[in-house]
């Protein structure tokens, strides 16, 4: 059984999970629909240069987790799954997905978004576990800072390093799909690192390196 790990947002789904929930929001006219979405583009955008500062990120997107009873979250989460997500899944990455399951591989999920938005989408693609951004609760309520180390760039590799520890498995004969620049530290680490969809620095740093990549729109 060889572990295969899959990036998320732009790799097995067609667009940003994280982002479109922010979209979300703003169509049920919870959040300001201007300084919203200027400051949920503008987070996505130092994104995609890598220049993120996740922590400040998640205050920002956790902002209206810590604003509304858990129920009434949930609610929404479900409507957000339905009418913003299934319309991102791709046959193709639920092909990629059952190649490995058929092979006998664990199936991994890592991603840099939090377990908040992402659990409920690696459930419908049926993947064996789930690392992702974890967010911290006190008296059942989201505060809207972040719970240990972020799955992001260099916490990917953090992370699951800490996630191996109980798990049998070698990174030699490991896969990693992945789309993004930022992912190039877990990336280096797998025997079996592939490009999906890549953005121009990752196309760039594959050909260097000749790893494989490949479309799964």
């Amino acid at each position: 059984m060889a572990l295969a790990i899959f990036d998320l947002d732009n790799t097995l789904i067609a667009g940003d999970s994280d982002h479109t929930w922010g979209d979300f929001l703003i169509k049920l006219g919870v959040v300001d629909k201007d300084e919203h979405k200027a400051t949920n583009d503008q987070f996505y955008e130092d994104y995609l240069r890598g220049e993120l500062d996740i922590f400040s990120y998640i205050r920002f997107a956790t902002r209206p987790l810590t604003c509304h009873p858990l129920p009434q979250l949930h609610d929404w989460r479900e409507q957000f799954i339905r009418d913003a997500i299934s319309p991102m899944m791709l046959p193709k990455a639920t092909n990629l997905l059952q190649k490995h399951r058929d092979q006998g591989d664990f199936l991994l999920i890592i991603t840099a978004t939090n377990r908040f938005v992402t659990e409920p989408i690696a459930e419908l693609l049926g993947v064996d576990d789930l690392i992702a951004t974890e967010l911290e609760m006190r008296d059942g309520a989201y505060t809207g800072e972040v719970e240990g180390t972020p799955s992001y760039q260099e916490g990917k590799v953090t992370r699951l390093g800490q996630w191996l520890q109980q798990r049998p498995f070698d990174l030699s004969d490991a896969y990693f799909y992945s789309d993004s620049h930022n992912d190039i530290p877990l990336l280096d680490k797998v025997g079996n690192p592939i490009v999906v969809d890549g953005d121009r620095q990752l196309l760039e740093y594959a050909e260097r390196n000749n790893w494989p990549t490949m479309s799964l729109r």
